[in-house]
């Protein structure tokens, strides 16, 4: 089902959790900003939400007990910048932002991103919360020796929630932009990087034609180029709908998905035009317009017997 052209501002957002993005993206885009600095102020506000598991400060920790945070951030092909497996730094989405638009780079990992962000004049901050803290710790227990062996087989490692927050804002102005930031996969093997930060996979913009963004187990988006199919997509003329489809049939035939994973998407063209598609159900999106604030199911599951 395609849904009605929403007349701009707008923003969309994943998960539940996307209304608290929406709400921060929302004043900005309600007062005449501009798309990126929604997207960003969207992210950013999940970032500092302790009761997201999976995204920022309270996201769970790899397999050795580090916080480690993937961003990326995205207005066009000639805007976008990233940080992966960033310790001790918050919030990671404005850190990549600075990536775009201090440095000539794309993407920075690890300590190089640190010590740019120490650069920067972000302070260093401690991001394993004592709830995240107390998850590890059962999870270790539960694992014991065999953690690194069970992660190697097994790309789906925890059952705790792993949601990325991802956003894309439609201004006055029609510009697109785009945010995607996640703590990653719980107790992921340390050095774990996945769709999230990578341009083309967790999140792509084209401001011709406009962006998707994923989330999910980020090995199956990554695995198809997930969001710039989509996009291109577009570009040939597909709908929000039909593109999001060809990516999901195309992760399905060709990745194996495992019954517990889920690959899901948001689509939004320039004119306001959007969809949301996911492997399974369980997917939700936060909408929010001048018109419209809601959080609802995606058009569209492409494994309806789960």
């Amino acid at each position: 089902m395609e849904i009605p052209v929403i007349q701009p501002p707008l923003i969309l957002s994943t998960w539940h959790f996307g209304r608290i993005a929406n709400r921060a993206g929302w004043a900005v885009l309600s007062e005449g900003g501009n798309a990126l600095d929604a997207a960003e102020a969207g992210c950013r506000a999940v970032e500092e939400d302790p009761s997201v598991t999976s995204v920022g400060f309270g996201g769970y920790p790899d397999a050795s007990g580090e916080v480690t945070l993937d961003a990326l951030i995205m207005a066009g092909p000639h805007r976008c910048g990233a940080v992966a497996c960033l310790r001790h730094y918050l919030p990671a989405i404005s850190i990549a932002r600075r990536v775009m638009e201090k440095t000539p780079h794309v993407l920075l990992v690890g300590p190089g991103a640190e010590a740019f962000a120490a650069a920067e004049g972000f302070s260093q901050r401690t991001l394993l919360t004592q709830e995240a803290r107390e998850a590890w710790e059962r999870w270790k227990q539960e694992h014991g020796s065999s953690s690194n062996e069970k992660l190697l087989r097994d790309n789906s490692p925890g059952e705790e929630p792993h949601d990325t927050i991802g956003v894309l804002a439609l201004d006055a102005a029609g510009h697109i932009a785009g945010g995607c930031s996640t703590s990653g996969l719980p107790f992921k093997l340390p050095g774990r990087v996945g769709d999230s930060p990578l341009v083309g996979h967790g999140l792509y913009v084209d401001p011709e034609v406009g962006g998707a963004v994923g989330t999910g187990h980020g090995e199956l988006i990554m695995r198809v180029c997930g969001t710039f199919l989509i996009v291109e997509e577009m570009r040939r003329g597909a709908s929000p709908a039909e593109a999001i489809k060809a990516a999901l049939e195309r992760i399905n035939r060709q990745c194996r998905p495992d019954p517990r994973q889920q690959a899901a998407f948001i689509a939004l063209r320039c004119d306001g035009a959007w969809s949301a598609g996911c492997l399974r159900k369980g997917f939700q999106v936060a909408v929010r317009s001048a018109t419209v604030e809601t959080l609802t199911e995606p058009h569209l599951v492409l494994m309806k017997g789960d």
